[in-house]
């Protein structure tokens, strides 16, 4: 099976492009992502790596506007996602500026995700070794969630999860989300980061949160919101866990 890895555009006998699943390894290797779908809100959350005491943490942002009303998160290689995101926010301006419309969401996942595609068809290159969670609202004001993955899929969700640990995180998600839950912006943040707890592995001090609402600019939540809602959490996990014992 080696000799079948050694080219991008070689599948192996049983019709797998291995280039493409290292790719997907690379982004399981990944800090975890974590999206969701509101009502009127479009949250997206990851878990920040720690960084050195002298490093800003500016350079380690792993959630980006592409447009006004289109922000995303990844997981996965930064040096592709640098690239990848760069892309992304000129062809934004480019429709803007052509089109005289803001792009809708599926046509910005569909640009990334054709972008993907083509890195996978090609000799003397290799997939990027990203997953991108893209989140935001269509002119008519409808949100909307999608992932992409480094093989050039991509799908429409209400909530979703990649990087590391994301079947466990994927599985919370599955068992916890209900539309009255997220019909609050708050129920939405507080699924977000409920679902990341799960995996994290410091706690509430290392993640990132984005909250987009309609017609509104994309807005990073500070730390201290982030840690009291997480301290919320922890105290109803708490009160659950006694309302068992009695």
């Amino acid at each position: 099976m080696s000799r079948y890895d050694r080219a991008i555009t070689v599948f192996s006998p049983d019709g797998q492009l291995l280039q493409v699943q290292y790719a997907q390894e690379a982004v399981r290797r990944g800090s975890a992502a974590v999206g969701i779908r509101g009502d009127n809100v479009i949250v997206l959350a990851v878990e920040k790596k720690s960084v050195a005491k002298l490093q800003d943490e500016q350079t380690e942002k792993k959630i980006v506007s592409l447009d006004e009303h289109v922000v995303l998160a990844f997981a996965g290689l930064r040096a592709d996602a640098r690239v990848l995101i760069s892309r992304a926010q000129i062809e934004c301006q480019s429709h803007r500026l052509t089109v005289e419309d803001p792009v809708t969401i599926e046509y910005i996942t569909r640009y990334i995700a054709e972008m993907k595609q083509q890195y996978t068809q090609n000799n003397g290159r290799r997939p990027f070794g990203i997953s991108c969670l893209i989140g935001g609202f269509d002119y008519d004001g409808n949100p909307h969630l999608f992932q992409t993955e480094p093989s050039g899929i991509y799908y429409e969700w209400k909530a979703c999860s990649t990087g590391r640990c994301d079947k466990t995180t994927r599985e919370f998600l599955e068992q916890n989300y209900t539309p009255g839950l997220v019909a609050t912006d708050k129920g939405a943040i507080k699924l977000a980061i409920r679902s990341l707890l799960e995996v994290v592995q410091s706690g509430q001090r290392n993640l990132d949160l984005a909250v987009m609402k309609r017609s509104q600019p994309v807005q990073m939540l500070e730390q201290e919101v982030i840690h009291s809602i997480a301290r919320e959490i922890e105290k109803e996990n708490e009160d659950a866990e006694k309302q068992k014992q009695n």
